[in-house]
């Protein structure tokens, strides 16, 4: 039978009890202490129902994953990755005629670093929150190999606020005195996204705070360099104000971004 009360659990809340559907380098789900790998064919299905925060209709699902074809051969491959997906003991998902959810006992990584992130952008960070997770760095590559319109969009949205939160925490982490794992979590944003101004700004007052010059210096003349070699363009006035390095020299020919947007590479004349 593939339809199932839309508010009862497929099985117990105690059997559900720590479930947790992995997005990151995933899908797969973990039940405790056991992880469960997801059928290919239920893969694309788990995500889109764990990316919402809500129910969503079998139809717009269906239609989603499967655009092409008439809408009864969608609604059977919908019949056949829900039938995967009990058949490999998956059951995270509440279902009935007209739509689908995630079980109310099951939680999702994903919702679980977003409501990490939003805390230190919004400053209401605590101290569990002023740490340096290894899965923050999966964070930042939601469902690797997905390349739907739906995943791109929401990996997008979900790098730029993890990207955030790990200045926010750099800021935090070097105000607390705790230089290394601010650097770190600097480095953690500058990697994924070099040409990051605010993640550079934040690597480099966490080297400051920490009294070593030298080392800030370093990292301003390779991102300096990274902006030449890339925009042929220098750091902004900005960008160099304030962050207590003393001062910058530009190399002859290259302007430094201004305040109002880049400033390409003086061409020679003649």
């Amino acid at each position: 039978m593939d339809t199932l009360h839309p508010d009862r659990p497929v099985r117990s809340r105690e059997h559900l009890a720590g479930s947790v559907v992995h997005l990151f380098a995933g899908p797969y789900v973990t039940m405790g202490a056991n992880r469960l790998e997801v059928p290919e064919g239920s893969k694309q299905l788990l995500a889109f129902v764990a990316l919402r925060r809500r129910r969503v209709e079998r139809r717009q699902v269906a239609g989603a994953l499967w655009p092409f074809g008439d809408e009864e051969r969608a609604a059977g491959n919908l019949r056949s990755a829900l039938w995967r997906l009990r058949r490999a003991g998956i059951n995270t998902l509440v279902a009935d005629k007209w739509s689908l959810a995630l079980s109310a006992e099951v939680q999702v990584d994903l919702h679980l670093i977003e409501h990490w992130a939003t805390r230190l952008i919004e400053g209401r960070a605590e101290g569990r929150d002023l740490a340096v997770s290894a899965s923050v760095a999966d964070a930042l590559d939601l469902l690797p190999g997905f390349y739907d319109d739906w995943v791109l969009i929401e990996r997008e949205r979900v790098r730029q606020r993890i990207l955030h939160a790990l200045e926010a925490l750099s800021e935090r982490l070097a105000a607390a005195g705790r230089f290394a794992d601010a650097i770190e979590a600097a480095l953690l944003a500058t990697s994924a996204e070099p040409l990051r101004e605010t993640a550079q700004r934040a690597l480099i007052r966490a080297h400051v705070a920490e009294g070593n010059l030298t080392e800030a210096r370093r990292s301003y003349r390779a991102y300096h360099d990274l902006l030449h070699r890339e925009l042929g363009v220098a750091p902004s006035g900005d960008f160099v104000a304030g962050l207590g390095i003393g001062t910058v020299l530009v190399p002859p020919g290259q302007v430094p971004l201004s305040g109002s947007g880049a400033a390409r590479q003086r061409a020679p004349v003649g």
